[in-house]
This record gives structure tokens, sequence and C-alpha cells, in this order.
């Protein structure tokens, strides 16, 4: 039996700057509150903090969990900031980005100051995977630092596959399909739609190959999965790496079951979207394609056009989740989307979200029948959870990774047609997906054929699947409380000597 003292467990999480990696890290830290003796502080800035703060508040006095946040100053003036810029997502203007990635830079002897605090005893580091030095400073502690990946462990064997194997420098043309060496599945792919850092030595990849020898010097790591969707790559993982790795997930579904939880996700306050809804619940089930290409992307005035008319020509009612970019174009882009709203909401066919969305409400909704998507891994899990096939449209980052698990592993999913990479936001014209393409994918997902229907079955068997991941003697629930018992023991061990 052990003691009190060493039955409880102080962890400190700390997320990256980037929305899509704060909403489910937060939300996993959540979970580990949920079960007694854990005792959460996140550490976070005074920008990144309003994401969440009320999810957190509301587990503290109406719950009784142990979790806080713990605020940093934000170094704005020293790195040529306007105050409240603390984060990535599509609203930060490129030339900031780097200033911001130098600010939390620069917040690395706060952080290491906090943890080494006389009165502070923490026993578990679980930090971002972008943030490799903490694996160090765990090590000075003498307690176990966890990597949080923010994105799925399929996409993260592929990098240490194309890392290890160079596969891509073997073929002539960035044209030609190759398959991707090691996996458990048989994969086709092409050079155009590697990330740069793959391809070629550049700043990103540095920092890439730095992260990758942290991870391997971790504890282990942790995903927002579960072992039904990934099985056959955890496993994989677990050797290529040499390392641990458990499978925590669908963490969104496991901390966010009240609506209020739902409503406030990923925003600092209460949206009241009652128009929304009632539009949406007037309609027929399975009847309206959700587009959304989450918190990072916004695409130019070509590309919203074609978007614009493929919806609009297409049988089916639509959401679409809509960030406008800022430039010369703006009053011509304001002025096109304006009326094209207009018209829309005339004829009852679309309803348009400018900005933040409350998107699990939305995709849980029996109206919704299938997404437009980017790819990124947190809409990707969050439409599997509720068992909606997708039409993928990958940009950036490892999303193309994510169109193989999707399109050509679980085959619940329809490719819009992208070719090649691009970096954050940034787009050509020859990238331009015609409306055409746009709408022939959503006609083969949300048509009655015998395609359609084969794929939202498999969609729905991973929903069931989903759900009972994070029930009592689900693989989810099982691999957390194993965690938490073996972080026990590791503090048992400290206490004792060992």
């Amino acid at each position: 039996m052990l003691s009190h003292e060493a039955n409880s467990l102080k962890v400190i999480f700390i997320p990256f700057i980037a929305t899509s990696h704060i909403i489910p890290m937060v939300d996993m830290a959540r979970l580990f509150a949920i079960h007694g003796g854990v005792d959460i502080t996140i550490i976070t800035t005074g920008g990144n903090n309003g994401i969440f703060q009320n999810s957190i508040d509301r587990d503290f006095s109406n719950h009784g969990r142990s979790i806080k946040t713990h605020i940093l100053e934000f170094p704005a003036e020293k790195v040529g900031l306007p105050i409240g810029i603390e984060t990535f997502n599509a609203d930060t203007p490129p030339y900031m980005a780097s200033k911001v990635l130098e600010g939390f830079e620069m917040l690395q002897p706060q952080i290491e100051n906090y943890l080494f605090g006389e009165t502070l005893e923490v026993d578990c580091i679980v930090s971002d995977s972008f943030y490799p030095w903490t694996v160090e400073v765990a090590s000075k502690l003498g307690i176990p630092r966890i990597v949080f990946c923010p994105t799925s462990i399929f996409s993260r064997c592929v990098e240490l596959s194309f890392e290890q194997d160079q596969t891509h420098t073997k073929v002539d043309s960035d044209y030609d399909k190759f398959t991707i060496f090691g996996l458990p599945h048989k994969l086709e792919i092409t050079r155009l739609q590697l990330p740069d850092w793959i391809k070629e030595t550049n700043r990103f990849g540095e920092r890439m190959k730095v992260i990758n020898d942290t991870t391997s010097r971790s504890y282990g790591a942790v995903f927002n999965s579960f072992y039904n969707l990934e099985g056959a790559y955890e496993e994989h993982y677990k050797n290529v790496f040499g390392t641990k790795c458990w499978s925590l997930g669908p963490v969104s579904l496991w901390a966010n079951q009240d609506v209020s939880y739902k409503a406030e996700r990923g925003h600092k306050k209460v949206v009241q979207e009652d128009g929304l809804f009632k539009w949406l619940n007037s309609k027929k089930e399975n009847s309206v394609i959700y587009v959304s290409f989450g918190s990072m992307n916004k695409f130019p005035l070509p590309q919203l056009i074609e978007i614009a008319h493929a919806l609009e020509a297409s049988s089916h009612d639509f959401i679409w989740v809509v960030r406008t970019k800022n430039t010369n174009d703006k009053e011509l882009e304001q002025g096109f989307m304006e009326e094209f709203e207009k018209r829309v909401k005339e004829s009852n066919k679309g309803y348009l979200i400018w900005g933040w969305a409350p998107q699990l409400l939305i995709l849980e909704n029996k109206a919704i029948g299938a997404i437009v998507t980017h790819l990124g891994w947190n809409t990707t899990i969050e439409s599997i959870n509720v068992g909606l096939p997708m039409v993928t449209w990958p940009l950036f980052s490892e999303q193309f990774f994510h169109e193989k698990l999707v399109v050509d592993v679980l085959r619940i999913g329809v490719s819009v047609g992208v070719r090649e990479w691009r970096n954050w936001n940034q787009f050509r014209s020859e990238d331009l997906v015609k409306r055409e393409d746009i709408g022939k994918a959503i006609g083969l997902v949300m048509e009655n054929g015998k395609e359609a229907e084969e794929m939202r079955l498999r969609a729905k068997s991973l929903s069931d699947d989903a759900k009972k991941a994070i029930l009592v003697g689900g693989s989810s629930y099982a691999n957390l409380m194993q965690l938490i018992e073996e972080l026990k023991a590791l503090k048992l061990q400290r206490l004792n000597g060992n």
C-alpha cells in the first residue's frame, strides 16, 4: 500500500503557443485532474490562458478538481510585439510569428525558476514536443518528462520513416509515387506532398531532429488517439522510438461531456449561436456539409470564390467557417463574401460563421452528414468521434500524412485532389482547387451511393470504438490509469532513495 504522500502526484503541463496545440493538451491535463490524487498546474501566459481558463475554473469550482494555471508574463516589448499577441493562429500575421516564438523561448528561465522553486515539489513534467529543453529540466529534477504529441501516432511514424530511410531521395521525380518504408500498411506518396523540412535541410528540420532526439530520451509520449484507431501504429511507434507510448483519447469526447464545456472549448467566452442551431436543427439528418479549415488557415480570395461556387452549386446545405486574409483585396473579398452570404441566407441553403465556431456542438448535430477539412489532427479525430466521413484538403504540416490515414488506411474519406505541400498560408495561383473538384468530392461523401454508405458505416464503427475507449475497461481509460500508477511508483522509488 502506497503512503498518502507517495499516492499523490503533482504534474506540470506546459502547452505550446498554438491554439491547435493548447486545446487538446489542456483537455488531457483536465483528464489527469479528474482522477483523485493528481494535482495539475498548467504553465501559460496571460494571452493564452483565456483560451481555456473557463473550463479550468469550472473544474475547480464546480467539481473540486485540483487544477490551476500558473501565469507567466510574456515579453512582448522585448521582442517588438503588441500586447496580447502571444499565440499562433489564423489571425497571427506571418511577420509576427517568429517574434511570438522568440518570446516564448525567452520564457524558459521563468519556467525553470518556477519548477526549481523551493516550495514546489514536482513529480512529472508533461510538455509539448516543441519544448525539447524540458527533458534536461526533468533530468535535473530527477523526474520523468512525458512528451505531448499534438498530432497522430501515424504521422509521427511516417516522419520517423523518412528520417531513418530517406526513401524520398531514391526517386527520380517529384511526381513519382513511392512506398513509405517500414509501415504496417503499404502506402504511396510523392515528394511534392512531403513537408519541406523532410526534403531539405532548414531551420525547422533541425528543430525536428532535436525534438526526435529528446523524445527518445523522455520517459514516454502521450497522444490524443485510441487503440482501435491507431493500434498498429502505436505498437510500431514503441518499437521504432524505443520508448513508451500511451493513447489517451479522444480527449475532447472524454473531457467535454457537458454542453457548457463544448460551447466554450477553445474560446475565452460563451458565444451565443442560437441562430446557428435553430437553422441546423431545421435540417434533415445527414443533409448538411460542414466546411472548416482550422484555427491556422486563411485562403486568398480566388480560393474563397471557388469554394463558394462549389457549395452554392451543391445539392446539399452547408455550414462554412470563414477566415479571410488581410490583403490588398480586402474590400473586394469582403464584398464578394457578404453578397454570397446574403444569397445563401435568403435561400436557406447555407450558414456562414466568421472566425471561431463551437465545433464540437456542430459536429455532433444529427444534421451534419460530412466535413470538408484540412486534416489538422484535432478536427480529424473530432470528426471520427461522431462518425463523419471527410473530404480531405491537406495544406501544410503533417496534414498530407493524415490524408493517407483517413483515405487509404481507415477508408473514411475522399481527397479533393491537392497535390503539393505548402508552407503555412502560402498559396500560388496554380494551387487553386477548382469548384468542380470540390463539388465532386462533396458529392462522393454526401450522396446515397454504395461508396458513401460504406464510408459512413466504417466511420460509425470508429465512432463507437472512440466512445468505448474512454469508458471503464476501455483502452484509453486503462492507459491513463496505468500511466498514473507508473508515475506514483516512480515517485515512491524517489522517496525511498532508489
